[in-house]
């Protein structure tokens, strides 16, 4: 008597997985990670040329969201203007553009199976970039305050396409391809960049600084638009973490195991590059964020991307928000935020890749 095998409903194995996610380690790592975030951003808020005590920041927050000004009476106005119209949306701008970045290179890292992988090292930074220094140097404003976004979008993704394509007619669609045909296409991008400065003229300084990565002068329409792309391209990527996490086991058993491989993947590519996109539009390129982040929380809660990507998220926008502390508040000048996570995820890139051949040359 043979034995039949039924197929997976993948619907109901994602709803019992969602469901048992409370039995796991999710969510005491969460709230202490959320809880070093909020004790992150307190003491950003108050740190600065003007200096603002823990009560007082309280009292500003809690007398903005509640309207109710009586309970930040006895506080100066000029550091409650500070703390509200300035330091607040560099923070919360800080936080979510760390986190965007850090998911993406989650969902990066899970989908190709490779350590190397992140929206910068494939190329999706550099077309985001692109196509923002296009929008900002022709001053295209047809579609508002997005016309930037959607450019920067439009280059992320036409980058992307133009690396898969390549990867793929260069002896198959794998993860080494992928990272080739980036830094191929980042490098050709690089240059255009560069013609990009040379046609701006006078504006070269403002292209250039913005390049480098900045956090300075961020409004609350930036923060809460990161925000919401933040939070939307998360919980896509969380509701799909069951599939990611049966796509490392290979395209074969994951197909044999209910998972859509060739439609899942771009959808997954498509959101991490859109939040990549959006976080290189207001902020200039932050490379190695995306990198970093997912390594250092893999080593602590694992593999399993239910858990990994939203302490990733947490955890990018706690790091960048302390770097862009440290330029703004510590340093005697402050330095572009592009700059200083590239010289702490430099060396972390090539540790990563030096132990990966090490790997590779004892696993042969």
């Amino acid at each position: 008597m043979t034995r039949k095998i039924d197929k997976p409903d993948n619907a109901a194995t994602r709803l019992s997985f969602l469901q048992s996610l409370r039995h796991r380690a999710l969510w005491p790592q969460f709230a202490v990670l959320a809880a070093v975030l909020l004790a992150t951003m307190a003491a950003a808020a108050g740190m600065g040329y003007i200096t603002v005590g823990y009560r007082e920041i309280v009292q500003i927050v809690l007398s903005a969201a509640s309207g109710n000004e009586a309970m930040a009476a006895g506080i100066e106005p000029a550091a409650r203007a500070v703390v509200l119209e300035v330091r607040m949306p560099r923070i919360l701008t800080a936080v979510t553009v760390g986190g965007s970045l850090a998911v993406a290179g989650a969902v990066f890292q899970g989908i190709l199976l490779n350590p190397l992988a992140d929206p910068y090292t494939l190329g999706v930074s550099s077309g985001a970039a692109f196509g923002a220094c296009a929008a900002l140097l022709l001053n295209i404003t047809m579609f508002g305050v997005f016309s930037v976004p959607l450019f920067a979008f439009a280059g992320a993704a036409a980058t992307l396409m133009i690396v898969m394509y390549l990867a793929s007619s260069a002896g198959g669609f794998s993860s080494n391809n992928l990272i080739l045909s980036g830094i191929i296409v980042a490098a050709i991008l690089s240059a255009g960049i560069s013609f990009f400065k040379y046609a701006a003229d006078e504006r070269v300084s403002v292209l250039i600084f913005w390049l480098m990565g900045s956090l300075s002068a961020r409004t609350w329409a930036d923060a809460g638009f990161t925000a919401t792309v933040m939070v939307l391209g998360t919980a896509v990527c969380v509701f799909f973490s069951r599939d990611l996490n049966l796509m490392s086991l290979g395209t074969r058993t994951a197909t044999s195991l209910g998972v859509d491989v060739r439609k899942l993947s771009p959808v997954l590519l498509v959101c991490a590059s859109l939040m990549a996109a959006i976080c290189v539009s207001i902020t200039g390129i932050i490379g190695f964020v995306g990198l970093l982040i997912p390594h250092l929380v893999r080593s602590v809660s694992g593999p399993d991307n239910s858990r990994l990507i939203p302490l990733s998220m947490l955890t990018g926008g706690i790091l960048l928000l302390a770097a862009d502390t440290l330029t703004r508040a510590v340093l005697p000048e402050e330095l572009p935020i592009g700059v200083l996570t590239a010289l702490i995820g430099g060396p972390f890139f090539c540790y990563i890749f030096r132990k990966r051949q090490m790997s590779q040359m004892v696993a042969g």
